[in-house]
């Protein structure tokens, strides 16, 4: 009986066909490289394959991004103004 719960309840936490279709379809309009083209049909590998790489290159500019930031801090002399208002964009 309790191997029978649990078959319901992961029954129960499945998305269905819909919700894949939707979510991928969400997705796409989020992606420009599949934004960008101009055929409507993309599979939904495809679509995760773009989603991956395009959440690696957001962390890689992340990463580059704050590290310039950091030598620009680096550089400039902290009572600044310029350091002041790049205080202020970063809180």
């Amino acid at each position: 009986m309790s191997s029978r719960r649990s078959r319901q309840g992961a029954n129960q936490s499945r998305i269905s066909d819909d919700q894949i279709i939707e979510l991928v379809s969400k997705l796409k309009q989020l992606l420009p490289e599949i934004r960008s083209s101009r055929s409507n049909k993309v599979s939904a590998p495809k679509v995760l394959q773009e989603t991956c790489n395009y959440i690696m290159d957001l962390h890689k500019e992340v990463d580059d991004l704050s590290e310039r930031l950091s030598q620009l801090l680096s550089t400039i002399d902290t009572d600044s103004p310029e350091a002041s208002i790049i205080r202020s964009l970063i809180m």
